[in-house]
């Protein structure tokens, strides 16, 4: 049974999108328009080629916003409040998410790489802000984003967790090579599984997974 493996933690570690709201929500639709709207504007690219050196910077840095960091300065507040700045109306409450959440036994935190507002209003729109005691955005890790050690060590640190009595649910595989190798156990929230030594776990139904967790 799948509760064995986790029968130790005591820390549970939440991605926010695409992880607590499904992918189908498109989301990132919106947000891919305002980025590359937002680098089209900054080095006077047209949207295509900015769209690229988006997904380029993603790709070297873990996110856009530490390639525009690095090489055209840009303030990060400004660009979060700018990309982040989407309609959220038709995500809907997920209440069968939201109990199973509840059920799980210990401290619960959400650890985006967006912003801490974003998080909080998405966590609000789905009816889950209740279910975490705590969220971190990329803020609260001096904007190093996952997949960087540093990202995780700021946070864990801010937050006291023990890798070893932790668990990390993401969408992203390779935001889970550093939780596996601290010690975390890992769950990729994705349709398309991932083979990676690094990943324990696979599912495309967070609610049903954790539904044979909680105890």
């Amino acid at each position: 049974m799948v509760a064995q493996h986790f029968a130790h933690v005591d820390t549970w570690v939440f991605d926010l999108d695409n992880t607590l709201y499904p992918p189908s929500a498109n989301l990132f639709g919106q947000m891919d328009v305002r980025f590359s709207a937002y680098v089209s504007r900054l080095t006077g690219l047209d949207e295509a080629r900015a769209f690229k050196l988006c997904a380029d910077y993603w790709a070297d840095y873990g996110s856009t916003l530490t390639g525009l960091m690095e090489h055209h300065d840009v303030d990060p507040h400004h660009f979060l409040a700018d990309v982040h700045d989407i309609d959220i109306s038709h995500l809907e409450k997920d209440e069968v998410l939201s109990g199973v959440i509840n059920r799980l036994s210990g401290r619960k935190i959400v650890f985006t790489n967006g912003s801490h507002n974003h998080a909080t209003r998405v966590l609000a729109a789905c009816g889950l802000t209740r279910q975490f005691d705590a969220v971190y955005g990329v803020e609260h890790a001096d904007f190093k984003p996952k997949p960087s050690h540093d990202a995780f060590a700021l946070v864990f640190g801010k937050d006291g967790i023990r890798p070893a009595s932790a668990a990390m649910f993401e969408d992203e595989a390779r935001n889970l090579a550093v939780p596996h190798a601290l010690g975390m156990r890992t769950v990729h929230v994705h349709a398309d599984p991932d083979g990676g030594d690094h990943i324990h776990h696979h599912t495309y139904h967070l609610a049903d997974f954790l539904s044979q967790l909680a105890r």
